[in-house]
């Protein structure tokens, strides 16, 4: 099987060690298999592998749990409280194709089960435990809500970049740094490096958020799976709002090159083997 589909397995194992609501099963699964990227737990897989780690069932679960908060997070981000759109991914939003209490309550549970999906890996205690604290403060009040929290209140407010750098590294920059860092605990590297780890994880936040915007701006309905121009049409600050295109593309491919150089450094450093998480990167750079 491909880590995609190791990463599918684990996620359909989980949900399937019992069932109590089956509108609820079938409202998660809705989104969990909506057909995304699976970015973040690749990031984490392949970084991993640079470190020579033999990925094994345990590596899997823990991408799966980072992928179950995502997918939580968008199926708040669509309701009509929040960023109030009708398509994800090309089709309905969760709140559309069930109803709205739905949709928060699968949110909910992506948001809990997670972590016991990790407590239930054959990992070391301590490792669990970190990993499960890591997840925690990326994801939480300290980080990607306090950021979603943060995005809300700068809605038709002047904004400076330091404040648009505030909102989006919480927003989104944490729960991608995380995969670096989870690779760094898994596989048991010392605290320097899980601090270069982090802080490659913050620069492709940056780059993920600055292409994020300009698609919104650039990129039509087919290309993105969801409604174009939301940000405008909420007044949000963002990088191309600020900055204008072309320095936003600057700031997206300055963000890369700096994250791949961390990886270059960790080669000569630490033998670790850059090639797969780099092909990653590479993917995520836009064009004028």
């Amino acid at each position: 099987m491909t880590k995609l589909e190791k990463i599918d397995a684990a996620l359909k194992e989980f949900y399937e060690q019992s069932q109590v609501s089956p509108r609820l099963m079938e409202a998660i699964l809705y989104s969990v298999h909506a057909g995304g990227k699976r970015i973040r737990p690749l990031l984490l897989l392949e970084t991993l592998e640079g470190f020579g780690i033999e990925l094994t069932k345990a590596h899997y679960q823990v991408a799966a749990a980072l992928e179950m908060i995502h997918t939580g997070s968008l199926i708040h981000d669509d309701l009509p409280a929040m960023d109030d759109d009708d398509y994800r991914r090309g089709r309905l939003t969760n709140h559309k194709q069930f109803d709205e209490a739905t949709a928060i309550l699968a949110g909910d549970s992506l948001f809990l089960d997670p972590y016991g999906l990790i407590a239930q890996t054959d990992l070391h205690p301590s490792i669990a435990l970190a990993l499960i604290a890591d997840l925690s403060q990326a994801s939480g009040s300290f980080g990607m809500v306090a950021g979603q929290m943060l995005d809300i209140e700068g809605e038709e407010q002047t904004l400076t970049l330091d404040q648009v750098y505030t909102i989006h590294s919480h927003k989104t920059g944490k729960l991608l740094a995380f995969p670096f860092k989870a690779a760094g605990l898994l596989a048991q590297q010392d605290s320097a490096i899980l601090a270069q780890l982090e802080e490659v994880g913050l620069l492709v936040g940056t780059a993920f958020q600055v292409r994020d915007d300009i698609l919104d701006v650039t990129a039509s309905f087919e290309e993105l799976g969801k409604t174009p121009q939301k940000d405008v049409a909420a007044q949000k600050a963002t990088y191309p709002s600020l900055l204008g295109l072309e320095q936003s593309y600057s700031i997206l491919n300055d963000s890369l090159d700096k994250a791949g150089a961390i990886f270059h450094k960790l080669e000569v450093d630490r033998d670790f083997n850059p090639e797969k998480i780099l092909k990653i990167l590479e993917r995520l750079r836009l064009h004028a």
